[in-house]
């Protein structure tokens, strides 16, 4: 014969359940909103700009390379060709222009996690937020990277419309120029650029 637990026994497992389904409730929310903060944002003197989409800054005393996220610029060794077939170095100009909008610096970039290459991936502004340039933003709005994953659509809608950059001819997407430009024997396996 099975014993059925008691009325009170129930009730105080279900005050029990209920307070642990709470307590859930309230760590997942906070989760949430730790996960909703945005990255602490550090100010990092400008050393200087290795590609349009690269660069290297100075923290606690070191060089750091920062890879701009959200975005792939077009590779520093790379051409493309204008409308009519002539070829230019849009790598060269599209280093040039990271050049022009980052200027002197500093940098006020939110570090984020760091690539395969060992770059930090970051968001950088030539100003705090909300003043200033997000280096990505503009890079894609003037046509000289393409956006990555779900960053900077509208700015990459328009660089396209209006021909900016790159777009104003053909060009391989630098993804598929770095696999077709990969270093021979290469450990790393990283493009030669």
């Amino acid at each position: 014969m099975t014993r059925r637990p008691s009325l009170s026994s129930r009730l105080r497992w279900r005050r029990r359940l209920r307070s642990f389904a709470a307590l859930a409730l309230l760590a997942a929310m906070a989760l949430a909103v730790w996960l909703s903060l945005p990255a602490p944002v550090a100010t990092l003197p400008l050393v200087e700009v290795i590609d349009g989409d690269s660069l290297r800054v100075r923290r606690d005393g070191a060089a750091l390379t920062v890879r701009l996220a959200g975005l792939d610029a077009v590779e520093y060794r790379q051409d493309c060709a204008h409308a009519d077939g002539r070829r230019w170095p849009c790598g060269r100009e599209a280093r040039a222009a990271l050049e022009k909008l980052a200027g002197r610096g500093p940098l006020h970039c939110a570090l984020q996690a760091r690539d395969r290459y060992g770059r930090t991936l970051a968001t950088c502004r030539t100003r705090p937020f909300p003043e200033g340039h997000d280096l990505g933003a503009e890079m894609v709005r003037q046509g000289w990277a393409v956006a990555a994953g779900d960053a900077y659509p509208v700015e990459d809608g328009e660089a396209r419309a209006k021909r900016r950059g790159i777009w104003q001819g053909a060009f391989i997407p630098p993804a598929d120029w770095r696999a077709a430009h990969t270093r021979p024997g290469g450990a790393d396996g990283k493009a030669d650029d």
